[in-house]
């Protein structure tokens, strides 16, 4: 295997992607062969107490074989301690190798072997459990695929996907992965986003439609524009900062690393007044290897570890680790409207035939009307005629005023589709504003339909509420955010409505930039720790001010992934009470693993200087607290396992 691996080093080189993809070989390689190594130097220990049990008279031949267990499990041990005195440092690797040497001193090579053979196959289990934890967030490396389909004068050639730039031509067969980030071109299929999105649906796309590297086409062949390639796909981008957010630490943890620089010496002196007042190496070499902080050291790490890949999963990338545990004290939320509560677009929410009108005949004729035009009351009729099956016919002496509305012949009628005051400077008569019963204020966009200067009905839009905004508001309170509010640019009454539906008590409208960020600041002058929740475009002041910013929708936006300390990759309004609950759990786990952490180490400290224990219960005890912290950091890696169906 060290061969193959060496072999793919040169190619790796030039490729952050598999650079990453070989660092985790590597260290999976150097795991094996240290299982190996401690496997081979078991033996050597078992022989050694077997030949002792069985055959007293070579005794000389059991402590060889003792003597050459010890060195094979001791050398790793030794050569880590030695590497750190190198490099300055004075850790927990020293205690073990002093444990290990002052056994070699007292000739008993068969407890120096268990001793050393219990601390690595410890360590071994940690880096095990702690690879697994890591599994969602180092699939992301693995997603993008290292070849790509380029097309060339039409004809298909296989290059490196590094190689890829905006504005090649790509061509992806069902089942592969996208190699980089474009707009369909030709064809259609349906395409896994789980990876980056956290939805658990398929989604349908056709020409026009975006693709992010790393999704999968899961039916169809279709022929892709590159828009981002390599490190700036949207991918590229949520792996490098899910990568770097590891890296960052609490501020509880640089206390913890600024410390541990005295945590060795203070054991060296313990080690040394327990040899002072009873001369007794075992007890030293028992408090020497059970004061191994690994329980203490690993409690933080492992669970933010753990807690990033349940969020990665689902489609929540968190920028630094300490907003995790700042996430846990929020109480309260405030959200913009346009595009966060909402979806931003237009939809049809009414159909108001006049008498005699079918309704699908009314929407027929306005949609055919409208087909030629790029307004958004167009857009949104085409899409409800296209959900319920109505096919609408090309217009004929098309024409469009700005602002007003629209005037063509279907079926060789005239039709008008527009404000009122159109239909009025187009000669139709009728009292039509008379059969209106919704409130234009209130955030309703009306259209009114006529035939060959007969009024024949009228159409509602609006700017449609999220369907999960209403439970995601409800979870938040029950989750004890105390204040929910909403502030947006829009007319008040629209933002009274849109408050009223989904439950938030506190809505402010005719917001400035400038408005919505001093909201955020007088709220928090009055004690509240403040989500601020936007779509990241123009929320960027407001989203700045909060204690944590979330940014909505952030695929396929590089302003939403920069803009906000979190960013949810697509617009599901549930990752929000999710998020909180997976901090507060976080938070608790953490704090459940330094205590485990403390009361193993001093549990075992009074243990050894009291003589209750050799070395090996010392090993067996230092271990277990290491392993009881690293399980129960791992249980946050199912964490929203609900949300993912």
């Amino acid at each position: 295997m060290q061969e193959g691996i060496s072999s793919e080093k040169v190619f790796v080189e030039d490729n952050d992607q598999e650079q990453a993809q070989y660092d985790a070989l590597r260290r999976i390689h150097k795991t094996q062969v240290r299982l190996w190594e401690t496997l081979i130097g078991l033996l050597f220990i078992v022989n050694g107490y077997l030949i002792d049990w069985f055959v007293p008279r070579a005794e000389m031949v059991g402590g060889l074989s003792s003597f050459i267990g010890a060195i094979v499990l001791g050398y790793p041990i030794v050569r880590n301690a030695i590497r750190d005195l190198k490099q300055g440092v004075l850790g927990i690797n020293e205690l073990v190798a002093l444990a290990v040497l002052a056994c070699f001193v007292s000739g008993d090579y068969k407890t120096a072997g268990v001793v050393a053979f219990l601390m690595l196959i410890g360590e071994i289990i940690e880096t095990r459990t702690a690879e697994g934890a890591r599994a969602s967030i180092e699939s992301l490396i693995k997603l993008t695929p290292t070849k790509a389909r380029r097309l060339v004068n039409g004809k298909e050639e296989e290059v490196l996907a590094k190689e890829l730039k905006p504005g090649d031509i790509i061509r992806i067969r069902p089942g592969e992965n996208v190699p980089a980030d474009g707009v369909i071109i030709t064809g259609q299929g349906s395409f896994n986003q789980a990876n980056i999105t956290g939805e658990s649906l398929p989604v349908d796309k056709k020409q026009g439609d975006e693709v992010f590297a790393g999704t999968q086409n899961l039916t169809g062949m279709v022929e892709v524009k590159v828009m981002r390639a390599g490190s700036d796909t949207t991918l590229g981008k949520v792996r490098d900062l899910i990568l770097a957010a590891e890296k960052t630490k609490l501020p509880f943890m640089k206390i913890v690393d600024q410390y541990m620089v005295y945590y060795t010496p203070l054991v060296l002196v313990l080690g040394a007044l327990v040899w002072a007042f009873t001369t007794d190496l075992y007890r030293v070499i028992a408090v020497f290897v059970v004061a191994c902080p690994g329980a203490f050291i690993l409690a933080t790490p492992t669970a933010m570890v753990a807690a990033l890949s349940a969020a990665a999963r689902l489609g929540i990338l968190i920028k630094n680790v300490s907003d995790i545990e700042l996430a846990s004290r929020i109480n309260a939320f405030i959200f913009d409207k346009t595009g966060t509560l909402t979806t931003g677009q237009l939809a049809v929410s009414r159909l108001a035939p006049a008498a005699g009108v079918q309704p699908a005949y009314l929407l027929l004729i306005a949609a055919s009307a409208e087909k030629f035009s790029n307004h958004p009351t167009a857009k949104a009729l085409q899409k409800l005629a296209a959900e319920v099956g109505i096919s609408p016919v090309d217009p004929v002496n098309f024409s469009e005023t700005a602002g007003k509305g629209v005037k063509a012949e279907v079926n060789g009628k005239t039709i008008l589709v527009g404000r009122a005051q159109w239909l009025k400077d187009n000669n139709v008569k009728e009292d039509f504003l008379s059969t209106v019963d919704l409130n234009e204020t209130e955030g309703f966009s009306l259209v009114f339909v006529s035939e060959n200067g007969r009024f024949i009905g009228w159409i509602g839009l609006q700017d449609q509420i999220r369907p999960e905004a209403k439970p995601a508001i409800s979870e938040l309170k029950k989750a004890e955010v105390r204040r929910v509010a909403m502030v947006s640019g829009d007319r008040q009454p629209v933002v009274t409505r849109v408050a009223n539906e989904i439950g938030c008590e506190e809505a402010v409208g005719e917001c400035l930039p400038q408005n919505k960020v001093d909201f955020v600041k007088q709220m928090r002058s009055k004690g509240y720790r403040v989500a601020v929740v936007g779509d990241g475009v123009n929320d960027a002041p407001a989203l700045a001010a909060g204690d944590i910013s979330i940014a909505m929708g952030a695929v396929g936006s590089e302003v939403a992934i920069h803009s906000a300390t979190i960013a949810l990759m697509n617009n599901d309004l549930k990752r929000l009470p999710f998020l909180v609950r997976l901090s507060r759990s976080t938070r608790s786990v953490i704090n459940q693993n330094f205590l485990l952490g403390i009361l193993f180490i001093i549990g075992g400290l009074v243990l050894a200087v009291m003589g209750k224990i050799d070395p090996i219960v010392a090993a067996i005890l230092q271990n277990t607290g290491s392993l009881v912290v690293v399980f129960n950091s791992a249980r946050l890696v199912r964490q929203g396992e609900e949300l993912e169906h």
